[in-house]
């Protein structure tokens, strides 16, 4: 079960809140909340009942409280924004318009803890949870602090963890003192930083710290979830007593992080917690002003005597159908149980390899952790003598693994680790990959070429000469980074610790997940750095490596290719053997004009001989008219066929050319001819039927990276 929590923030809102100090642009509120907005969005994305939240106002305009309404002096100016409960989108909403600077200096942050701690006391009672406040302040407000002791008594007594991070407050672990400071402000962090040692859970600091690690991905904590309870066995113990069996647990070692998952939602406007049908979807108003779409199917079979041919059919009365081919074939689930493998739960070793028949590479799945079964000492005694047995023996295992009845079986290996990671004796495990995941490619070898008659060459120039050889070998030792980075001494360590490499994808999606649920109506910020921290090599080690960059490129006899010039084909231009021109020697002069009866031959030759644009162009333009004329003086659509293939001539010729603005042009032209009838009538079945339909649309950025028509602009020209 999820641990429970109760968290108070106490926010400051005092006159001197909206002041901006130490160079900041915005006001010591907007910094601060930083902080609290990220911590609440967290709660709120967590989406768990269990992590409640309360909200006071500490210096506020008006005072509402309980205490202050039992008559207790000192709490004036504080306010409760939200009494303590689970937090909401909509609740999120309207505590964002409850957070402004008010117009008074009064209020005591001591009282606002006094408090913070009645409230948790009252919601929690004597229940297991984990209970917080945190203060967020800029020490300007009066405190009195006559009653520390028996505040902190209190705090220790309930096992609530303080925690007090101040606006510019003084840190010296984190190198920021603030000159110039009130006495006041003085004063004040002295008693809030003696309030906090007092405590035996609490944290001070200084807010520009707490906001600075904010970009710092937050690790879930997992606790560990038992994928098996059950035998180990090796062979079959029902059938021979000698077999072994050992009582093991199965824990997951590791779990793949998925980001979070997409919800289809509408603004809805219908009243909370209604439900309004909408053809096949219906919307369901969650609170906040966002419906969430559920989808409605509806099965109709062919029924001559029903309304319409159609009759509508229960969920329940159907079948079962697989794909084979074009065939759609039905299975019963009562034939369907016999195909499927009827197993048990189960967890066997099969056999046994030597580590050197196994290559890491192949572990591709999540990994697991066996343990011997908890307050069994035999067990624990078997699993240790199976562990120290493989690794003495440096051997694997490979067991069959079935988790529940039924279920699919699965090939893992399991390897030994006597006492090298963990506390007890135990076995790590990985599910090893089917034939297909594997993928085996032949590649020939760097040392040797051997010809067709089996000559074995030492010497080619497809082989890397002593010299190429050693200055890769220099430029792959300087662009080692297991000694790159450096730890708080200064001393040489590894540059990217897998403690420190976050993946960009989920912590990326949380982090625009939180802005957007605070400030809908901003952008997104950037990603933080530390995200892209590892993106490219740190400028240091490339700027170490160039000289042995230079060094193989010289050695390599590296060249520029150059650019591509436009206008000419990517495919060469087939020349007979002899050099000649055939054209010539035939007394053929070079074609001006494409005949309209042998278009799409004569528009390739032309293409072929073109050394201009120019001339490309005018070719492009006479086989538009040809197409013109096609679709002008059809009968019906008896020439649309033929247009359409000259047309597809034409497009795949341009792209080879990389032209596709001439294309785009002419098909934009032909559009606004057709939508206006200028080609003899209606002739939107050419448009709809034979260039939309065939794939005859604008030349798009993705088939050709000279075009400037994205997909986007060419689905809109089509419609």
């Amino acid at each position: 079960m999820a641990d429970k929590e109760a968290t108070v923030y106490i926010i400051d809102l005092g006159h001197s809140m909206g002041e901006k100090h130490s160079g900041r642009k915005e006001s010591n509120l907007d910094f601060s909340m930083r902080y609290v907005w990220d911590k609440i969005s967290t709660t709120v994305a967590a989406s768990r009942k269990t992590w409640t939240i309360g909200v006071i106002g500490l210096r506020t305009d008006e005072t509402n409280n309980t205490l202050d309404e039992n008559g207790l002096e000192g709490y004036e100016n504080i306010s409760v924004l939200q009494e303590i409960g689970p937090m909401s989108m909509s609740a999120l909403r309207e505590l964002r318009s409850e957070i402004k600077v008010s117009k008074t200096k009064q209020g005591d942050a001591i009282s606002a803890i006094v408090l913070a701690s009645s409230m948790i006391e009252d919601f929690t009672k004597k229940l297991k949870y984990n209970r917080k406040i945190i203060l967020v302040t800029d020490g300007k407000g009066a405190m009195d602090a006559d009653s520390l002791d028996e505040v902190t008594e209190k705090l220790n007594d309930v096992g609530i963890e303080l925690i007090v991070i101040g606006v510019d407050f003084d840190d010296p672990d984190y190198g920021f003192k603030e000159e110039d400071k009130p006495k006041l402000k003085k004063k004040n962090e002295e008693i809030l930083s003696r309030l906090v040692s007092q405590c035996k859970k609490g944290v001070y600091g200084t807010m520009a710290q707490a906001v600075e690690e904010l970009s710092v991905p937050r690790i879930k904590p997992v606790r560990p979830f038992k994928s098996y309870d059950g035998p180990l066995t090796l062979g079959d113990p029902e059938t021979y007593p000698n077999a072994m069996s050992i009582a093991v647990e199965r824990y997951f070692k590791t779990k793949l992080a998925h980001p979070p998952s997409a919800s289809t939602v509408v603004v809805n406007n219908a009243p909370s917690r209604s439900q309004v049908d909408d053809g096949d979807e219906a919307i369901e108003d969650n609170g906040n002003g966002l419906g969430a779409v559920r989808q409605v199917r509806a099965y109709k079979v062919n029924d001559p005597d029903a309304p319409g041919g159609k009759r509508d059919v229960d969920f329940d009365s159907l079948e079962r159908g697989y794909e084979y081919g074009r065939t759609v074939v039905p299975i019963s689930d009562m034939d369907e149980s016999i195909t499927n493998l009827q197993t048990k739960k189960s967890f066997t070793i099969l056999g046994f390899i030597p580590f050197s028949s196994y290559e890491p590479h192949l572990s591709m799945g999540e990994a697991g952790v066996i343990v011997a079964q908890k307050f069994n000492e035999k067990a624990e005694l078997a699993l240790s003598s199976l562990v120290n047995a493989l690794y003495e023996l440096q051997s694997y295992a490979v067991a069959r693994y079935v988790n529940k009845d039924n279920q699919k079986p699965f090939l893992h290996l399991l390897i030994p680790d006597p006492k090298l990671e963990s506390e007890a004796d135990c076995l790590f495990d990985v599910p090893l990959p089917f034939a297909e995941d594997i993928r085996s490619y032949q590649f020939p070898p760097l040392d040797k070429v051997v010809t067709v008659e089996g000559t074995v060459l030492r010497t080619h120039r497809l082989l890397p000469t002593p010299d190429l050889s050693k200055a890769m070998s220099d430029l792959v030792d300087a662009m080692d980074l297991s000694k790159f980075g450096k730890d708080d001494d200064g001393n040489p360590t590894e540059y990217a610790p897998i403690d420190e490499t976050y993946n960009p994808t989920i912590h990326r999606i949380n982090q625009a997940i939180r802005h957007r649920a605070v400030h809908p109506e901003e952008p997104l910020q950037p990603p933080a750095e530390i995200l892209l921290r590892f993106s490219k090599p740190p400028d240091e080690l490339v700027d170490q490596v160039k000289k042995q960059i230079d060094i193989l490129i010289k050695k390599a006899d590296v060249k520029k290719v150059p650019p591509k010039v436009k206008g000419k084909r990517k495919r060469e231009t087939v020349k007979p053997i002899s050099g000649l021109d055939v054209d010539a020697l035939l007394g053929q002069a070079k074609r001006t004009k494409i005949d309209p009866e042998n278009a799409i031959p004569e528009f390739k030759q032309t293409l072929g001989a073109a050394t201009e644009v120019k001339a490309i162009e005018e070719a492009t333009k006479q086989m538009g008219d040809i197409v013109c004329t096609l679709i002008r003086e059809s009968f019906a659509d008896i020439n649309y066929d033929r247009a359409a293939a000259h047309l597809g001539v034409m497009r795949e010729e341009l792209i080879a050319l990389e032209e596709p603005d001439l294309y785009n042009n002419f098909l934009r032209d032909l559009k606004k001819k057709i939508y206006q009838k200028e080609l003899d009538g209606d002739r939107m079945d050419m448009w709809r039927g034979k260039i939309i339909a065939g794939g005859l649309g604008l030349i798009t950025d993705q088939e050709l990276e000279v075009s400037s028509i994205t997909e986007a602009e060419a689905k809109k020209f089509e419609k």
